[in-house]
């Protein structure tokens, strides 16, 4: 895993030279009380919290080469208020690079956590093949925090005997919670696809994993714990794709544009059911609805960190308008990228919710 380092703005790099400059052209100023000094301290304690230890070194030896030559200019040099003023900035120069080591120590140990946490979305969540038969495949997941890299939000694409089936879900809540919802619903998932022929009775099979999941956990996460999911099927050799709606978000049909662009269509369920987790609520599974897939197009399942993201005006990004002038796209990777693109345009900065994202493209070549 490559190691992540914070990118700060560059006027915050240079704020401890500048604080240099300034303590020593006020203390050549003013040699008789050298007010400047506590720009000084600042400037070794901001540079051991922000830029490397070679860096930091480099802003002590500053700071002491600087008050070095003002104490021999003012003749101060030798006297006990001369030898003070070189101690304390001796001082503020070894507090910067301490700072600095305990600031990377944490670096470390934070990354090492970060590390584990990768390890354990790959493991829940991995990486679906790029290649499926005559599909193309691309998924990626966006946490809202940049620390954070697993969630409640899941995709999965399964080869099965009744075809190429997938799935996109987002977990009510968040947390080990949503985490441990998720690895149950995955698992169900991939061995329900296999033996499981009909789309309705594999959501119930889901539902059934996450209920007896459910026994282990509080009151209050049985009674307001629910997931949406959409279910999709490709079967083979057929240009048709089988969607059963369980409460989540409608996915998008995307087909390159006559003259320019993509005509980018949200195919809606006639009579979305109800999320997974509220089976005892009585309400029978909606019918699976068939849709045309010819070869070009892309199906783009996501979840509500899409739909739901705001710009500063609050109002939700759109992905018909948003991506129709963005294509053609060439492959499900080209969609995801402009997708993404476009979210954090929309957005203008962090999100509050994940974001999940699968495109699915039946190649034209077959």
């Amino acid at each position: 895993m490559p190691p992540r380092s914070v990118q700060w703005p560059p006027y915050v790099l240079v704020t401890p030279w500048l604080l240099i400059v300034g303590g020593l052209v006020w203390n050549s100023l003013d040699p008789a009380d050298y007010w400047g000094d506590p720009m000084l301290a600042a400037a070794a304690v901001l540079a051991g919290a922000l830029l490397s230890l070679r860096n930091t070194v480099a802003v002590g030896v500053a700071n002491v080469t600087g008050i070095l030559v003002l104490s021999v200019r003012d003749g101060s040099i030798g006297t006990q208020d001369g030898y003070l003023e070189l101690v304390n900035t001796a001082f503020a120069a070894l507090l910067g690079i301490g700072v600095n080591r305990v600031v990377a120590r944490h670096g470390r140990r934070l990354e090492r956590v970060r590390s584990v946490a990768e390890a354990a979305q790959r493991a829940v969540l991995p990486e679906p093949p790029g290649r499926v038969g005559e599909l193309s495949v691309a998924a990626c997941y966006r946490a809202a925090q940049d620390e954070a890299l697993i969630g409640g939000d899941a995709y999965a694409l399964q080869a099965t005997p009744y075809g190429v089936r997938a799935l996109i879900a987002d977990v009510r809540g968040k947390g080990l919670h949503a985490v441990g919802a998720v690895s149950v619903l995955l698992g169900a998932f991939r061995e329900g696809s296999h033996r499981i022929p009909d789309l309705a009775a594999l959501a119930d099979a889901l539902e059934d994993a996450l209920l007896r999941e459910a026994d282990q956990l509080s009151e209050e996460l049985r009674l307001e714990g629910f997931i949406t999911a959409l279910l999709v099927e490709f079967p083979p050799g057929e240009g048709t794709v089988r969607t059963l709606d369980c409460g989540h978000p409608g996915p998008y049909l995307l087909s390159p544009g006559p003259t320019a662009g993509a005509v980018v269509r949200r195919l809606d369920a006639a009579d979305p059911g109800l999320p997974l987790g509220m089976g005892a609520l009585g309400v029978a599974r909606p019918a699976t609805e068939n849709r045309a897939f010819p070869p070009g197009c892309t199906l783009l399942l996501v979840t509500d960190g899409v739909t739901e993201a705001r710009d500063a005006a609050g109002e939700f990004y759109d992905p018909v308008p948003g991506l129709a002038p963005l294509g053609p796209f060439a492959g499900p990777g080209e969609v995801l990228d402009a997708l993404v693109a476009d979210v954090e345009r929309w957005t203008g900065g962090p999100r509050d919710d994940d974001m999940a994202v699968l495109a699915i493209t039946r190649r034209a070549d077959g």
